[in-house]
């Protein structure tokens, strides 16, 4: 760490967040002008900014918002899109990637953001920080454009691990309850597993199972089971919290990124086809910019992974300044909230097998 005029004296103060600037397809000039405006939204945002230095810090100096608000830590490396897991795993000391879950694992951060090589990620990420006890496979959490009056839905796992058995389900279901409670304010999320149809004797043995485990909890663990849900109720006002394996949820929540993009694009053209089109469009102006920031995904980037000693945010690879914000301000609402502890009171409570939802000590509120 090199001392400067934008550095702040610690995490004396504010909520730190943990960021990777090189990981990006668009370089540090869209980290830094997300963690900007993140600070604009957000007074007590405090950084630790881990990459090139040389390129850091002439665009943390640009940038007013992040006047005494941004620790810069140089990292000598990047992490790749390309680039194994293994490899960095085994050589990935001097990256910014590195330093951004070492921020969380030695307590100076609550939470890492980072743009970078997904699985890259999760692996250092499992590697540092550990999962947590009773946790065999951490989840990827994505919010959902929904009809639900929060306007979101949760969705785990969308992409950690291809597999998942009748226990993993069961913790997915458990963590996107606490997900959805803290990061969404729903005091009784109503779970849903994703299946190929809502008949009870649809789909394969291990999700019957599954059901079966995530019903059983529900009463002890303050969520509602409605059942067996497709994949037309994701975005439905039928459920909060849609739990499925990382295969299917990974195709799932690239289907539908696809599909707003191309919805957009063709509405785009629709309005530009001929002059009277155009003039419709000026009509239409409010409804289509509602709509266009409605199905937008920038406005929900970041994947969340849960079942780890600490939380790490996974923001899309090819994210601008409003996407990184985004990625941003969920990782500050989170950790304004006590995310980590309540989550890991949570999955610690459910694998004792007591009672949950006891008063936390801390706060005077129910864990997780």
């Amino acid at each position: 760490m090199t001392p400067g005029a934008d550095d702040t004296s610690g995490a004396e103060t504010g909520i730190v967040i943990s960021v990777d600037a090189m990981g990006g397809d668009r370089g540090p000039a869209a980290v830094v002008a997300g963690m900007a405006r993140s600070a604009s939204q957000y007074p007590e945002i405090r950084f630790i900014l881990h990459g090139d230095e040389a390129r850091l810090r002439p665009l943390v100096q640009r940038r007013k918002q992040l006047s005494g608000k941004c620790d810069i830590r140089a990292a000598a490396r990047a992490v790749a899109m390309d680039d194994k897991p293994s490899q960095i795993v085994r050589n990935g000391h001097n990256t910014s990637m590195w330093g951004a879950i070492e921020s969380v694992r030695n307590g100076e951060a609550t939470v890492a953001v980072s743009c970078g090589n997904t699985g890259a990620l999760m692996a250092l990420s499992m590697i540092r920080l550990r999962k947590l006890p009773g946790v065999s496979r951490p989840a990827i959490a994505v919010l959902f454009p929904s009809a639900n009056p929060q306007g979101f839905n949760v969705m785990l796992d969308v992409g950690a691990d291809v597999r998942a058995d009748a226990s993993d389900i069961l913790q997915y279901a458990l963590m996107g309850a606490s997900y959805a409670r803290n990061g969404l304010a729903l005091a009784r999320p109503r779970i849903g597993i994703l299946n190929v149809g809502t008949e009870e004797n649809k789909g394969r043995s291990g999700l019957k199972e599954a059901a079966d485990l995530v019903s059983a909890a529900a009463a002890t663990n303050r969520f509602d089971y409605v059942g067996f849900v497709e994949g037309s109720d994701i975005p439905s006002a039928r459920v909060d919290v849609i739990v499925t394996d990382g295969f299917t949820g990974n195709i799932a929540l690239k289907t539908a990124e696809g599909t707003a993009s191309f919805v957009r694009r063709l509405l785009a053209e629709a309005f530009r086809y001929t002059p009277l089109s155009r003039i419709g469009a000026l009509f239409a102006m409010t409804s289509l910019r509602r709509l266009s920031r409605r199905i937008d995904p920038r406005r929900v980037n970041g994947g969340v992974f849960l079942g780890l000693n600490g939380t790490v945010i996974k923001s899309h690879g090819d994210a601008d300044m409003t996407g990184v914000a985004a990625a941003i301000g969920l990782a500050f609402r989170l950790a304004r909230n006590g995310f980590s502890e309540k989550l890991a009171a949570r999955v610690a409570s459910s694998s004792a097998g007591g009672e949950n939802g006891q008063p936390d000590a801390a706060s005077g509120n129910q864990t997780g």
